[in-house]
């Protein structure tokens, strides 16, 4: 067990002293929550090497078979839930297809995953665009980025083409994407174009896969009686019980149904796929890539408080706030820990532990200080003796980096300039990190 403590009051980047404010998914308040350095508690973060007989683990054989399981079957039962083990009837269907798609430079497809064969089930509508460039009839093999978006596939880009979502959409921040009550509207296209840059991933020679995350589960508390949950009740239950999953854990099933399909498809390389998500989807990509080890590569982006952040810094978001604003992301168990973030049997840091030997990106923004950059740092930092099993090098860097600077090996970590964004920095800095990874000779 290692036991850190904060060195300075504030984050040295070489450049000066750069202040945090509050920029993060729930919101903050800096009367109210922590952003000094000098006030982050003494932790002793859960060593992922050390299993729960107290034998310490020196071989990634012993941590495959032995360590992992343990530290995987932590998170599912007090953290995020257990996943159903059931399948249903699922089903795969394309519903359109444009080979001369944003004037030529891509093919556009759209597929439907049907979760069931039943009436009005939940689906999953996904949106694909390939190269044309180095598109050449089915077998083409091409790497692909996907993740989920906020407000439906029609508003990553201003194509008229692409299918207008007929979801519900939450209100908050709605209305600038062109939300009316609850719905999209064709004021919504390409919103959320700044977040998606399309044309810069295809030149790079990637396809984009996205799908809209309330497709899987509308975010919002409503007891879990819509979205994906209810199919998977057993008698009379209705809600999931404290040890099952709540909306990350919907979400992330929902990328590996996605990945079911992507191994079908013929013009994409199922094995060379970058999953990447934002905010509470970047704790969602964490969670998925965690548990389904064909993600390639896996990225956060100002993830935060149940993402890439450790709990026990109690910096920003904290567990009982999170939990608080979204009781509905989380297992029941994971409630226990409000304001009790030293009796969690795990930390963030265990999370992406959890991927090795695979390439994780973690991302931050110096002012998203909701999100704890710092805390995202250290995690990545601590994970790394477990990459070291597999003879990979982690994030090999002792302190922060200067702003702006993508640092690390198979772990990579930036903080860049801004706020609680995706920004063109940040795609730069993911489609080096997996032309690293996915294009070696």
């Amino acid at each position: 067990m290692r036991t850190l403590y904060p060195k300075l009051p504030f984050i040295s980047l070489g450049i000066g002293l750069i202040f945090l404010c509050s920029c993060g998914g729930g919101g903050g308040n800096s009367e109210e929550f922590n952003y000094d350095e000098s006030k982050v508690p003494p932790y002793t973060l859960p060593d992922p090497l050390l299993t729960m007989s107290g034998k310490r683990v020196t071989d990634s054989p012993t941590w495959i078979e032995k360590r992992r399981p343990e530290i995987l079957n932590l998170f599912e039962t007090e953290v995020y839930g257990r996943t159903p083990s059931q399948s249903t009837n699922m089903a795969y269907n394309v519903t359109s297809t444009e080979p001369n798609s944003l004037d030529g430079k891509a093919t556009r497809k759209e597929v439907s995953v049907l979760f069931t064969d039943q009436e009005g089930a939940p689906k999953i509508n996904i949106l694909i665009y390939l190269p044309n460039k180095t598109t050449q009839g089915s077998n083409n093999n091409t790497p692909a980025f996907l993740g989920l978006n906020f407000w439906g596939n029609h508003t990553i880009h201003t194509d008229p083409g692409i299918t207008l979502s007929t979801q519900w959409m939450r209100e908050k921040g709605g209305r600038e994407k062109g939300v009316i009550n609850n719905q999209a509207t064709e004021n919504s296209r390409g919103k959320s174009s700044s977040r998606w840059p399309v044309e810069k991933i295809l030149d790079r020679g990637y396809a984009l896969v996205t799908a809209y995350y309330g497709d899987i589960d509308p975010d919002f508390d409503d007891g879990f009686k819509n979205g994906v949950h209810p199919l998977f009740y057993q008698g009379d239950q209705s809600r999931p019980r404290n040890d099952e999953w709540g909306s990350i854990g919907a979400w992330a099933w929902g990328l590996s149904r996605i990945m079911d399909y992507l191994k079908m498809d013929n013009d994409i390389d199922h094995t060379k796929i970058s999953l990447m998500g934002h905010s509470r989807l970047g704790k969602t990509s964490l969670w998925a890539g965690a548990q389904d080890n064909r993600f390639a590569i896996v990225i956060s982006n100002n993830s935060g408080c149940g993402g890439a952040a450790l709990s026990r810094r109690r910096f920003g978001e904290t567990i009982g706030r999170i939990n608080t604003n979204f009781p509905h992301w989380f297992c029941g168990n994971f409630k226990n820990y409000n304001n009790n973030e030293a009796s969690l049997p795990v930390d963030q840091h265990m999370l992406i532990s959890l991927i090795a030997p695979r390439p994780v990106y973690v991302a931050s923004a110096v002012e998203d200080g909701w999100a704890d950059p710092r805390g995202e740092f250290l995690s990545a930092k601590q994970a790394g003796p477990v990459y070291e099993l597999f003879n990979v090098k982690g994030l090999g860097q002792e302190e922060m980096p200067e702003l702006n600077q993508s640092i690390g090996d198979v772990i990579g970590f930036h903080i860049r300039k801004g706020g609680h964004d995706v920004t063109e920095y940040d795609w730069e800095s993911f489609l080096n990190f997996a032309d690293k990874h996915l294009k070696k000779k």
